[in-house]
């Protein structure tokens, strides 16, 4: 009989923490799976974005470098492959090719916002201009992308259920490929605030941070 390989070991706790909620929603929008190998693929363009996701589950994981189809060089990505953390996220509704197809995630109520933070982190953005309609007018948006509607369907009715803001959703593209579920202003403002505090100290790409302070700032606003 040939030799077996080593066993398996749990690598990744599976007890839901602000931090693995943000790690999750990291994964839903930027990560991969492969289920021959157990692989789980997380890319960024952000070198904090994935020193904070190996901080998040609490692995030290190799930061490489892969090139895109798009022609893009250099993008980062970590790897890592686990039976069990795999399991996990497929437990919880992750799957391969998810892309489109992503539907509602089992994520504790407790954990909600922590998850929706990372899912900012990863397709989310926030943009703001002077109205020329109406003098010092200074409008500003919150914004979740995704090419699955279901999933930003599910999004938005949890934020609602929980904060009693609707947003709307829109087609980023003709052939409806891509979704963007936006929150205009004081709806963002709730939701923003809501995401940053979920603990003493919750783990954030600063980047975007900065950016939502800089923001605010100018309608005198804080998070």
């Amino acid at each position: 009989m040939g030799k077996r390989g080593p066993k398996p070991k749990r690598i990744v706790s599976e007890k839901w923490s602000s931090n693995l909620a943000y790690a999750v929603g990291l994964l839903a929008t930027d990560g991969c799976m492969s289920p021959r190998v157990h692989l789980i693929d997380l890319t960024s363009k952000d070198l904090e974005q994935l020193e904070n996701f190996c901080k998040c589950i609490g692995v030290q994981l190799n930061i490489g470098r892969k090139s895109s189809g798009f022609g893009e060089k250099n993008i980062l990505r970590v790897q890592m492959k686990n039976v069990f953390f795999y399991n996990f996220l497929l437990s919880i509704g992750l799957t391969p090719a998810k892309s489109r197809t992503l539907g509602p995630l089992k994520v504790p109520k407790k954990y909600f916002f922590d998850f929706l933070r990372g899912v900012f982190d990863g397709d989310g953005c926030t943009y703001s201009y002077w109205d020329p309609r109406w003098r010092s007018s200074f409008m500003y948006y919150l914004c979740f992308a995704s090419a699955s509607t279901l999933f930003v369907t599910w999004i938005r009715k949890e934020i609602q259920a929980r904060l009693g803001v609707t947003g709307h959703v829109t087609s980023a593209t003709k052939k409806n490929t891509y979704y963007n579920l936006k929150y205009a202003k004081h709806d963002s403002l709730k939701i923003l605030r809501k995401m940053y505090s979920t603990s003493p100290s919750p783990i954030y790409l600063s980047r975007k941070r900065l950016k939502i302070e800089q923001m605010l700032r100018i309608v005198g606003q804080r998070l």
